[in-house]
């Protein structure tokens, strides 16, 4: 993230504001109480003691950020909206795409895979969560799961889970299955995990075909309701993206997340693959 000096500074100030009210409250209660006095007066009871509110903490520093990450709520049943997804990150293009949609203040949803998380030493994947942006589980080496055994699919989708949530804290309720390659036993799995399954209703094939233009050229002909695949791991998808955000804008589209798209988070198990055609499996 790239803040103006003046931005950087109010944050400043404001972070040892509430710092030093802190701790100014819990020394004036420790000396309180460990002075001594010759009053007969009753003591006072003990103080309770001070806990800094991480919730009261963001609001106040999203007084100062105006474009701090903020809850939203968008009812895509009314309004034409496309959910933009990329897989197989982060990777060296990702900080690229998130300035971006950090500077259109759009939000997309990332289906990442454990060993880029373990590998992420830029903090992409943290900041995917500062940006607002929704995480998805896209298992930790992109094997074909209809191809593992039970313990392999189980590994794939829990190891990668938990490097995310040890890296966020974010616990993820999303899945692609790497090539979209799914079976009642993938199914199966991922609602024991509390995982829906994403699938997806435009494929820009940006793996395939490196052309920037083509890949904008089939984003921009997503109808209401589209999961948009693309992958964060090609400079030619990640080139494409003004052109897919510029198309789309220009035809009235809202840019979500997944979750979003639907109004609530899909449920375990299932089968999406846009918001007017999900699979009920």
């Amino acid at each position: 993230m790239t803040w103006s000096n003046s931005r950087v500074g109010t944050w400043r100030r404001t972070t040892r504001d509430l710092t030093v009210a802190v701790l100014l409250t819990a020394t004036t209660a420790t000396l309180a109480a460990g002075c001594g006095t010759t009053s007969t007066t009753p003591a006072a009871a003990p103080r309770p003691p001070v806990v800094a509110d991480p919730g009261v903490l963001a609001r106040r520093l999203a007084a100062v950020q105006p474009d701090w990450p903020a809850r939203r709520v968008v009812d895509c049943k009314r309004r034409k909206c496309v959910a933009l997804t990329f897989d197989d990150g982060p990777g060296e293009y990702t900080g690229r795409l998130l300035d971006m949609l950090r500077e259109r203040h759009v939000r997309a949803t990332f289906f990442v895979l454990g060993e880029m998380v373990a590998a992420d030493h830029a903090g992409f994947t943290r900041r995917m969560v500062e940006d607002g942006h929704e995480l998805g589980n896209h298992t930790w080496s992109h094997p074909p799961l209809t191809a593992m055994s039970d313990e392999r699919l189980r590994s794939e989708l829990a190891d990668t889970e938990a490097i995310v949530q040890r890296t966020t804290g974010v616990r993820m309720r999303l899945m692609r299955p790497p090539y979209g390659a799914t079976d009642a036993r993938v199914a199966d799995q991922a609602r024991l995990e509390g995982l829906a399954q994403i699938l997806w209703s435009v494929d820009t094939l940006d793996w395939r075909d490196r052309d920037p233009a083509i890949v904008a050229r089939r984003a921009g002909a997503a109808a209401p309701g589209s999961i948009v695949l693309m992958h964060d791991i090609h400079p030619t998808s990640v080139e494409a993206v003004p052109r897919v955000l510029d198309t789309l804008a220009r035809k009235g589209y809202r840019f979500v997340t997944v979750s979003e798209l639907y109004g609530r988070a899909p449920l375990p198990g299932r089968t999406y693959t846009g918001a007017e055609n999900p699979k009920e499996r």
